[in-house]
């Protein structure tokens, strides 16, 4: 089995990259992703060959695509690493990926590839490797509150056992990718420069959905 990289200079410079709109993939979190696209299958195959390394990260803006008919692409996203495949009758993959590090786009490499492939830069990102950076920041109790109202709010169940014996960081994380909000929301949470800032956020948009009274769906049912 591949060892995790664990700094910033184990990942290479250039990676293949999956567009995913609404997609978020955070440090030391798992998201499932079904592959179907032929592009996207042969990038499959062609990261389970190497290191496994793919960038999950989001278009800009889909209206608006570039010469080659590819659509601009978000400023930052997050390498991860595939842990987990199975292939799937027709023509399918079930893969997991594992969030690593987030990384700046630097530029879009030409490629003979169908899929897209950029030269990435994750040095800004190094404590993205510490699984529990930024915790004594966050205001725990203040977040498990706003956890406890919404999913009053929301009508669903959570397991409260579990979420106590969740850390600060992996929890925050969770509800970041789980919260059921837009790309440009979910782009929002992925830039947030600490950890108390993602969780700040979270409260913000949380509390400001409440007021409105919007009951969204939630993953979490």
């Amino acid at each position: 089995m591949l060892k995790r990289p664990q700094l910033p200079v184990d990942l290479p410079a250039s990676i293949p990259v999956f567009p995913l709109t609404g997609a978020l993939l955070l440090p030391y979190a798992r998201r499932p992703l079904n592959i179907f696209e032929p592009r996207y299958l042969e990038m499959i195959d062609h990261a389970l060959k190497g290191d496994r390394l793919i960038g999950l990260i989001q278009p800009r803006d889909t209206s608006v695509e570039s010469p080659e008919g590819r659509a601009p692409l978000e400023r930052i996203g997050t390498v991860g690493r595939i842990v987990q495949f199975e292939e799937v009758e027709n023509e399918r993959y079930f893969v997991i990926l594992e969030g690593l590090c987030r990384f700046q786009l630097v530029k879009e490499m030409p490629t003979m590839n169908p899929f897209r492939r950029a030269m990435v830069d994750t040095t800004p990102f190094a404590s993205d490797f510490e699984r529990e950076f930024g915790e004594e920041a966050v205001d725990r109790p203040r977040f498990l509150k706003m956890m406890r109202e919404y999913a009053e709010f929301g009508n669903f169940d959570l397991d409260w056992d579990e979420i106590e014996k969740t850390g600060t960081a992996d929890l925050v994380n969770f509800c970041a990718m789980v919260a059921p909000y837009g790309a440009a929301e979910k782009q929002a949470l992925l830039e947030a420069t600490t950890l108390e800032t993602r969780a700040e956020t979270l409260i913000a948009m949380a509390e400001f959905e409440m007021a409105k009274g919007t009951n969204r769906a939630s993953p979490l049912n």
